[in-house]
Parts: C-alpha cells; sequence; structure tokens
C-alpha cells in the first residue's frame, strides 16, 4: 500500500500503515523503510516502528546481521519536515550487530545519518546525497555525530556549507560509503559482506564494534591497557576455544552459516540471495 492509499486505509480506521518491513533468512534480519509515497522521509510513525524493527532484530538471538535498505527508487529523504524528530543513528551505532547500509537510492539529511550510522554502507552507483539542511535554514547538527566520525573535515565542510549533491562514488571517497557499486552488482555486493560478517563470531563481532566506538576516544596508555584487559578476555572464550578448534580441523566454526538475504518486501521464507558462508575458505 502506497502514498495516498495508505493515508486512506488510516482514514477508514483500518489500524495504521506499515512503514518498516522487516524479514529474516539465514540469520539475516533486513530492515526495509517502506514508505516509498515520501521518499522514505522519517515520520514519526516510521521511526517509531524502525526503532521497534531495530530492537526485535537486537534482542532475536537468531539473528546475526541486520541489513538496512529502502523500498521504491530512494533510500531516504531525511526527516519529515511537519515534524519535529529524532535520529535513530544511536541505536545503530551502539548496536551489538553488525549492521550493512543497502543505500538503494539518493539520501539526503537525516537519511545520510543513517548511512553513517550503520557498520558497512553499500551503495548503488545511481544514489546521490546532499546535507540539504542549511538550504532550508536549519543545521545538520543531529547528523554530525555520526557523520563526523566518518568523513575527513574538510569534506564535512565542504558539503555541510555548501548542501551540494554528490554522487556514490564521492561519497565512498570521503568515507560515508564503504563501497559504490552498479546497480546490477548491489545485492551481490552486500551478500558478500553479509557472508564475511557470518563467518565472525558473534560475541567477538560485539566486541570489535565495541574497539571501534571507544578507543579513537582514549588516551594511549588507558587504551593500552584497557585493549589488554578485552584481550585476555576473549582469549579465554568459548568462542575463541571453538574457532581455533575449528581452525586446527580444518572445519567450520559452529556459528559460520549459509547466507540467505530476505528481498525486501518478500516473506521471510522467500531468500532474495543464497550462498554458502564458508565458500571462501
Amino acid at each position: 500500500m502506497r502514498g495516498a492509499d495508505r493515508d486512506a486505509r488510516d482514514q477508514a480506521g483500518a489500524g495504521p500503515a506499515v512503514l518498516v518491513q522487516a524479514q529474516s533468512a539465514g540469520g539475516i534480519r533486513t530492515v526495509t523503510l517502506d514508505s516509498p509515497g515520501n521518499a522514505n522521509a522519517l515520520s514519526t510513525a516510521l521511526l517509531t516502528q524502525l526503532g521497534t524493527a531495530l530492537d526485535d532484530a537486537m534482542h532475536d538471538p537468531g539473528v546475526r546481521v541486520v541489513v538496512l535498505t529502502g523500498a521504491g527508487k530512494v533510500f531516504c529523504a531525511g526527516a519529515d519536515l511537519k515534524q519535529a524528530l529524532s535520529n535513530p543513528s544511536g541505536v545503530l551505532w551502539d548496536s551489538s550487530k553488525p549492521v550493512i547500509c543497502r543505500v538503494n537510492g539518493a539520501a539526503r539529511a537525516g537519511g545520510i545519518g543513517l548511512v553513517a550510522a550503520c557498520d558497512i554502507a553499500i551503495a548503488a552507483e545511481q544514489a546521490t546525497f546532499a546535507f540539504s539542511e542549511v538550504r532550508i535554514g536549519v543545521v545538520p547538527a543531529v547528523i554530525s555525530v555520526p557523520c563526523l566520525r566518518r568523513m575527513p573535515s574538510r569534506a564535512a565542510a565542504e558539503y555541510f556549507l555548501t548542501g551540494e549533491v554528490f554522487d556514490a562514488r564521492r561519497a565512498a571517497e570521503i568515507g560515508l560509503l564503504t563501497r559504490a557499486v552498479t546497480t546490477d552488482d548491489l545485492d551481490a555486493e552486500v551478500e558478500r559482506y553479509a557472508s564475511m560478517l557470518l563467518r565472525g563470531a558473534p560475541g567477538a563481532l560485539a566486541g570489535t564494534k565495541g574497539v571501534l566506538r571507544d578507543v579513537p576516544a582514549q588516551g594511549v596508555a588507558a587504551g593500552l591497557a584497557r585493549m589488554a584487559e578485552l584481550s585476555g578476555q576473549f582469549f579465554g572464550s568459548d568462542e575463541a576455544r571453538e574457532g581455533m578448534s575449528a581452525f586446527a580441523a580444518k572445519r567450520d566454526p559452529i556459528w559460520a552459516e549459509p547466507v540467505r538475504i530476505a528481498a525486501a518486501g518478500t516473506d521471510s521464507g522467500q531468500p532474495g540471495a543464497t550462498g554458502r558462508a564458508g565458500q571462501d575458505r
């Protein structure tokens, strides 16, 4: 149900429109912004549903990797200007599970904040980006927190101050994206990264995300001391024992799974792509 049809449904008392879809396949939860009628703008309703979907994924022990994407030709147009909103970037940044952003189309303002908050971001080459806030008299405030942790300062000044549109190749050059690929290669590249993430132990991935978040803010002496302690904890863990045993026996560890990514808008039983997690051993 799209655009005006959704509004009519709400007015008819059929219940709130579903603006965020979630499908699972093989340890991967695909969360889709599904409000293409308004370019997947971050309305109160969409943000509420997105928060619930992300919370469900983070607390589901069967979910190992989250893929965030958008329905239609646009990934996310940013905040709904009719509403004063928060941004869920903090939930993505602090999540214990790796999150891949599948950028299917244009991202603006708050939509770029979502991209920057994800651990890995893959975009189709035709996707465009812009920090358009200054052009409507506001400031890229909240989204600056994740974005300035990805972008070099010169690039941030250039695009924050001008609002200029830039392409996916440039977004990759300045650290907002991991890679920009052709539209035909987008799903395969997302699958490739999901496959690699599924080869990592869940606890080790969560610990490594903590390292990426915390170490840059620590002094050298404090950082070395804390990381030595963390290293000792993980070397003595059940995951480490299993991983080392699997390596010695030339077998997959127990957490390695085949990759099955549910396509946006499909039933969870119909994966959009399949593969073997251990295929590159």
